[in-house]
């Protein structure tokens, strides 16, 4: 194992100040990145913006990049997907968005759909509590669509949901890629997302492409917080996190970001936060909560169960 790669599911131990501090970290980074994307966005425009900020993440982690014999594969369509087509979408829904808290909640949608298409092609087997805990989701966000100050954000919305359903397809494919280091994962994710993107931007925002040198500082700062705070910076706290925890103590901790992303939004950009958008945004942190904590026990069971496997045989 790497010094950076995900550790398989450990036996529990104490959460220690420093894990706090590591995991306050990570959400505060995340829970961030949606002002720092949404800033570049607007002056680098959306196509843009996301292919400087792979370009950035495949800059830094050059030097930890390596072959992967017998995964290339897989890591090249991940690439594509969570690196490259991911962040288009991340992007355009960003650019059509004048409310970034209804996005904050939209985005949630990940984890029910990557459960949703584990069920079918995985047959996954789901309970009473993880399915309710998909309708909850689903109904939180559907709830958005009836919020007066929010019906100009569905093109937006539906953007970002078609992310999230990326970010789930890409979820499923990472379940067969434990054991590589982060920063190598993320230089394969950078390089190739940027090359991804590079077309889409070229042919759809010329323009924005040849502005690119030209950009602001305070541009360049953005996006540099979002590829290395949020890329580098989050996910390798998750990484350290999951080194020391298992995955059932690590996993329900990205549960508070999606609320600490529409605290930010609130704060910096002073959008509008109505009765209904809180509804909708607790009943889908509520439902996405009982599948990250089911989650998160059915893999602690699992690990058990491998466990005394393992101790019968020896």
């Amino acid at each position: 194992m790497t010094h950076d790669s995900p550790a398989p599911d450990l036996p529990e131990r104490g959460f220690g100040r420093l894990d706090w501090a590591v995991a306050i970290a990570m959400m505060l980074l995340w829970g961030f990145n949606i002002i720092a994307m949404k800033s570049a966005v607007d002056s680098a425009g959306a196509l843009p913006g996301a292919f400087l900020r792979q370009a950035i993440v495949a800059v830094v982690c050059l030097p930890f990049l390596r072959i992967v014999p017998g995964r290339m594969r897989l890591i090249g369509v991940l690439g594509v997907l969570s690196g490259g087509l991911f962040y288009v979408a991340v992007g355009l829904s960003l650019q059509v968005s004048t409310n970034v808290s209804a996005l904050a909640i939209a985005g949630q949608l990940g984890v029910p759909f990557s459960l949703i298409l584990a069920v079918i092609f995985l047959k996954e087997k789901i309970g009473i509590p993880r399915l309710i805990g998909i309708i909850l989701a689903l109904f939180g966000v559907v709830l958005l669509v009836f919020d007066p100050k929010v019906a100009g954000e569905m093109p937006a919305i539906a953007i970002s949901a078609c992310g999230s359903l990326i970010w789930a397809i890409a979820t499923l494919i990472q379940r067969n890629l434990g054991g590589i280091g982060v920063l190598n994962i993320s230089g394969w994710l950078g390089l190739i997302g940027s090359l991804v993107i590079l077309p889409f931007a070229l042919l759809l925002e010329p323009n924005g492409m040849a502005m690119l040198p030209n950009l602001s500082m305070e541009t360049y700062a953005w996006t540099i917080y979002a590829a290395l705070g949020s890329s580098i910076g989050g996910h390798g706290a998750m990484v350290w996190l999951l080194q020391r925890h298992s995955v059932s103590t690590v996993s329900p901790l990205t549960i508070p970001t999606p609320v600490i992303s529409v605290a930010f939004a609130t704060w910096w950009f002073g959008t509008p936060l109505t009765a209904l958008m809180i509804a909708g945004g607790l009943i889908a942190l509520l439902g996405v909560s009982i599948v990250a904590i089911r989650n998160a026990q059915r893999s602690r069971m699992l690990a058990e169960a491998r466990l005394m496997k393992e101790g019968t045989r020896s």
